[in-house]
């Protein structure tokens, strides 16, 4: 694991205070997860739309500059982006949302979880921020939702950036022979479950200052039911030729990137994506898994910003 960046030692000083003054794990990780927010420049908010309230962050100054959108993958939330989100916050307006059924957003088990009802949750809390016209970034699952966006509303998005993208399992992964074998590495429900995940989902795994992982743990085992149930909801959706059909749909630039070692989905189907719309540049990194933006937040970020500040020309299809 990365050693802690200069930037966190801070944080770690904090931590050691607060521990010494007797605050308790779920403190620690609250005061923890603030001080990266406000350190990448955003701050938390929740919106109500219809009978959901939508967790989510945003920049604490709004710039002159476009918006950019994060969805998250699947058992991801929010705080996924906000590594990558600090390297961009000086130039771009940043929303991160908490999908329905993660993070602090409403989790009912009685919703549709689809991609296409996740498509119609993010349509409505766009809307109801006001924003008419994004940039769309996606992870996994966030990524699958992001194409689904883009070929559905055309017109509302600038571009869309896919961060190992889920919708495609032209090639399986190590993912699909053990859900064959019955296990689900991406299910969090007993101790140490979490640090397994983590191993699982990421070549390239960064700091994480205790006791992150200990609160995330927790979190995600009291939230296995409905993790259940949008995994059952998604999982046959890579082998959709329905879902594949709708990719030439897409007119906005689509950038790619995509780790060599991901384990979840295998980063050879993106030339399922490549062949299906009209323009792309792919980014494979090396050593890098399945969350890019996590792995390898600032060079995540000067991806993005290079591909939104001068998008590709009609009709290019670009692998770096």
């Amino acid at each position: 694991m990365a050693q802690p960046p200069p930037q966190l030692r801070l944080l770690l000083c904090l931590l050691l205070i607060l521990t010494l003054n007797g605050c308790s794990r779920q403190e620690l990780f609250d005061k923890a997860m603030a001080w990266e927010r406000s350190s990448a420049g955003l701050t938390v908010d929740q919106i109500e739309v219809g009978e959901l309230s939508i967790s989510y962050l945003h920049n604490q100054e709004v710039k002159d500059g476009p918006t950019l959108v994060m969805l998250h993958g699947f058992g991801g939330n929010k705080d996924n982006w906000v590594r990558m989100a600090g390297e961009l916050t000086d130039q771009f307006n940043v929303v991160a949302l908490d999908l329905p059924g993660h993070g602090d957003s409403s989790k009912p088990l009685t919703l549709g979880y689809r991609l296409e009802d996740q498509v119609g949750y993010v349509h409505d809390t766009l809307a109801a921020l006001g924003e008419s016209k994004v940039h769309l970034l996606g992870n996994s699952m966030g990524g699958a939702i992001t194409a689904l966006y883009a070929a559905t509303y055309p017109d509302q998005v600038h571009s869309a950036s896919l961060f190992s993208p889920a919708g495609v399992f032209k090639y399986d992964s190590e993912l699909v022979t053990r859900i064959e074998e019955g296990q689900n590495p991406l299910i969090v429900s007993q101790p140490g479950d979490m640090e397994r995940l983590v191993a699982f989902v990421m070549s390239d795994q960064p700091f994480v200052p205790w006791p992150i992982y200990d609160v995330m743990e927790q979190q995600a085992i009291a939230n296995r039911p409905v993790y259940e149930k949008i995994f059952l909801a998604i999982r046959d959706s890579g082998y959709d030729n329905a879902f594949r059909d709708r990719l030439a749909d897409i007119q906005a630039p689509v950038m790619l990137v995509w780790g060599r070692e991901d384990r979840v989905i295998d980063y050879r189907n993106a030339e399922v994506f490549q062949q299906r719309i009209n323009t792309t540049v792919t980014h494979l990194l090396d050593d890098i898994g399945h969350v890019p933006m996590i792995e390898t937040p600032d060079h995540s970020a000067e991806l993005v910003r290079a591909f939104i500040n001068a998008p590709p020309a009609a009709g290019a299809t670009v692998i770096r």
